[in-house]
């Protein structure tokens, strides 16, 4: 019973030791990604959202409000272009950069009242590095161009590649 009890733990052993360890480039953690366009209920969920703001009291408040949305956006964009949803992707992104943008105003007002600002500025600078992380590996993944048509209306094409260009350099400047 001994040697079998030993034989097992051996092999656990053995075969844990061979698994592939992986290490994150950054210590910031984005969502999952929460309800999808083309869902049942993805306008109720983006009005309910929308909502919240006013919960969010107070510049730390909105700042942790736009970062949240934010996150939220580019994670959804990541996941609509990993499938092929490149104008949904488009636009998803567009609101992850329209949230950012207003994030560094927040602190700035913060700083201005007199408050500490460094626990928020270091996450900002955590955030913008993980989403530095997620945009160059989606430049690696999706075309620099697409064209969107339609059934009914005229084309419209999409310069993928120079909106994450541009949504990259956003973030460098709270580095």
């Amino acid at each position: 019973m001994k040697r079998l009890l030993f034989s097992i733990f051996f092999v656990f052993i053995i075969a844990f030791s061979f698994i592939p360890q992986s290490f994150a480039d950054s210590t910031y953690v984005l969502p999952y990604p929460s309800i999808m366009p083309g869902g049942i209920s993805y306008k109720v969920y983006n009005l309910w959202q929308d909502i919240l703001k006013y919960w969010y009291f107070g510049n730390f408040g909105q700042f942790t409000y736009n970062l949240k949305e934010s996150d939220r956006f580019l994670v959804q964009a990541k996941t609509l272009f990993e499938y092929k949803q490149y104008l949904l992707g488009f636009q998803a992104l567009q609101q992850s950069d329209s949230y950012f943008i207003k994030i560094k105003p927040y602190l700035l007002a913060a700083k201005n009242e007199g408050k500490d600002i460094s626990p928020k500025q270091n996450l900002l600078h955590e955030a913008a590095l993980k989403h530095i992380e997620v945009l160059n590996a989606l430049k690696k993944e999706v075309p620099q161009t697409f064209l969107w048509q339609p059934e009914k209306t005229t084309a419209t094409n999409l310069n993928i590649e120079d909106v994450i260009n541009q949504s990259i350099r956003m973030r460098q400047l709270d580095l």
